[in-house]
């Protein structure tokens, strides 16, 4: 450390420092230039530990903010080769497909039962938000309230989760539409860092106002730029161990100007253990479905008198198919929380396929060779 050698009663002398630091400090709190008789601010000498704090201070930022439902055209979410955008439009069909379509459809308590999709998104409150920050976000503190052992506490060299403050008072950026979260229901939590390709997801999330701190059920970061694929056993916000935020159906996607090349996220009321790509089990219900399972809309489903958002949704269940992915509503779609979306389109037109439509993969299947699709062609 510099110590001034001035003795006590000695005048300030003016600081004649031409280096960046003293610049970078002048111009940040307008001193001599900004002074209209052109007199000159006399600084007294700072330690060396003293400029640097000034120099940081004057350089220093906020975050930038965070964004609601940023659209991530164009960027790759996974590689191509990941089990979310696999081509499975020549994937053989599983033996008991018939059977678990018909436990899926209720007949194994009601002979004549139908069931039909729906599209479990739409404006708030219904719907998935995910939220996009910048790399230089704060990271905070997550407490695991539930599966803590088998959850994480943040990225590789990067502890905490990047949660921007307006979750805590805003409404809108956690599943359910309540700002901080609420106390019912799933409370997913979806955070891309757009830097770094990182996907942070949380489940019951809220913000714990007594104990001044964040807590939530399970959570997990995925790298958007690898494979990696949780280990057999664990959870992570979702119940099948998957990540959510790749498996939605997403505005910007529907309303693009090319196919979606990726499956989406389907819900059933029970399960029963998983399959791959799945790596957790949330019920052993005979009949039902494992996590992981993929179920395809068969390509004799005519889609022409659907409008052009709709087709390509469609379109994709016949090419990409749904992985079931946690326990819920039979045939509920997931998709993302945006005011964009029009639900007097969508219900209906969900409400058109049943799940007759579908036949389900051969449970586990994965192609002996992962490559990226081919020959994909835009229709409108």
């Amino acid at each position: 450390m510099t110590v001034s050698r001035r003795r006590p009663d000695a005048p300030a002398r003016p600081c004649r420092s031409k280096s960046a630091v003293l610049s970078a400090f002048r111009r940040a709190f307008r001193t001599a230039r900004d002074v209209k008789d052109s007199r000159v601010v006399q600084i007294r000498s700072l330690g060396t530990a003293g400029l640097l704090a000034l120099a940081a201070v004057a350089v220093l930022r906020a975050a930038a903010p965070p964004v609601l439902n940023e659209s991530l055209a164009g960027r790759q979410v996974f590689p191509q080769s990941n089990w979310w955008n696999q081509d499975i439009s020549a994937a053989p069909v599983d033996p008991q497909s018939t059977a678990i379509i018909s436990w899926i459809s209720g007949r194994n308590t009601s002979p004549s039962a139908v069931r039909r999709l729906h599209p479990d998104f739409g404006p708030p409150p219904y719907g998935i938000p995910y939220v996009v920050i910048s790399g230089d976000q704060p990271r905070v503190s997550l407490t695991f309230v539930d599966y803590g052992d088998e959850s994480d506490s943040g990225a590789p060299g990067l502890p905490g989760y990047p949660i921007p403050d307006q979750a805590r008072t805003q409404p809108n950026y956690i599943e359910g539409g309540i700002a901080g979260g609420g106390t019912s229901g799933d409370r997913h939590l979806l955070l891309i860092d757009r830097e770094r390709w990182l996907l942070y997801e949380s489940f019951a999330t809220r913000w714990n106002a007594a104990a001044g701190r964040w807590e939530a059920g399970s959570g997990a970061v995925f790298d958007l730029s690898r494979n990696d694929r949780r280990p057999d056993g664990w959870t992570s916000a979702d119940a099948a161990g998957l990540a959510i935020f790749p498996g939605l159906v997403r505005y910007d996607e529907a309303f693009g100007s090319v196919e979606i090349t990726h499956a989406f996220r389907v819900t059933t009321r029970a399960t029963n253990g998983y399959v791959w790509p799945a790596s957790h089990r949330a019920g052993s219900t005979a009949g039902a479905p494992p996590m992981g399972a993929r179920l395809r809309l068969k390509a004799s489903r005519d889609l022409s008198g659907f409008t052009p958002e709709v087709r390509r949704i469609f379109r994709a269940m016949q090419r990409y198919g749904l992985i079931v992915a946690d326990n819920g509503s039979d045939m509920y779609i997931s998709g993302t929380m945006d005011v964009r979306w029009n639900n007097d389109v969508l219900n209906p037109a969900f409400r058109a396929l049943t799940a007759d439509d579908f036949e389900v993969l051969q449970l586990g299947w994965r192609p002996a060779s992962l490559s990226p699709p081919t020959n994909l062609r835009i229709i409108r």
